[in-house]
């Protein structure tokens, strides 16, 4: 699986890596968590680095909560499981239907946890350069409503009204490890090389799926980090350096 990541790249190789401007500062993070606001840039605005929540809600989810258990989605399940398929399928490009499409997560490395007897050992997973690459993933905007209440509702004319609430959220989608990764865990985030991002982005369904494949390990590298990153509200450049 991939639970946490990092991303610490400038600004200029970040833009570079998935072709899009942050819409705001993107602050270096050495320890993204599930439930953040995390960059992603969407096939809809597929020229804007936007922030979505990371844990998947469907739109038709009749909780936001289920989104704790749908951070990742398998590659080899995607087209079949009804809380990812409308994304796979970009169904925000029906009028009036449920918002939901594919889009890329940007990131510079990944944690991945090796029981070693005496407890998990966290290991990080990057490129030998730490260049920032694009993992795929599945975004989906969640509307619920809301009942405001005004301070008239303690009067006798009432005062409640209705609103509705929007919440964007996307999974990184996951498949079987390359050779590096299989030392470590069972799934590994689908990293898409230069060539396949945009076509992640804008292919027919069964064109998309054929894209997520392990990404070769040759150029990558694994090393352990300190337990400190365990702890989601841990989050310092340290995280990412290898231990002594």
């Amino acid at each position: 699986m991939c639970g946490r990541y990092s991303l610490f790249a400038s600004r200029e190789d970040l833009v570079d890596a998935v072709g899009a401007d942050p819409e705001r500062e993107i602050e270096p993070r050495y320890n993204m968590a599930p439930g953040e606001e995390l960059p992603v840039v969407r096939d809809a605005v597929s020229d804007r680095i936007e922030f979505l929540q990371w844990g998947l809600v469907p739109p038709w989810a009749d909780d936001e909560s289920v989104g704790n258990d749908l951070i990742n989605a398998r590659a080899e399940t995607v087209a079949e499981k009804p809380s990812f398929r409308d994304a796979l399928r970009q169904t925000h490009a029906d009028a009036g239907g449920p918002h939901a499409g594919r889009c890329l997560v940007p990131a510079d490395g990944f944690y991945e946890w090796v029981d070693e007897g005496d407890g998990k050992q966290p290991y990080r997973v990057a490129f030998e350069d730490d260049r920032p690459f694009a993992m795929a993933g599945l975004w989906a905007t969640w509307e619920t409503e809301v009942e405001q209440v005004g301070l008239d509702a303690f009067g006798d004319g009432g005062g409640a009204t209705t609103e509705r609430r929007r919440l964007d959220t996307f999974a990184v989608v996951t498949t079987e490890p390359n050779d590096l990764v299989a030392d470590l865990h069972h799934r590994m985030a689908v990293i898409l090389g230069p060539d396949e991002r945009q076509a992640w982005l804008d292919a027919d369904p069964a064109d998309a799926v054929g894209l997520l494949d392990p990404y070769p390990a040759d150029e990558m590298r694994a090393y352990p980090v300190s337990t400190a990153v365990n702890d989601p509200s841990n989050d310092a450049s340290a995280l990412a350096e290898p231990l002594d």
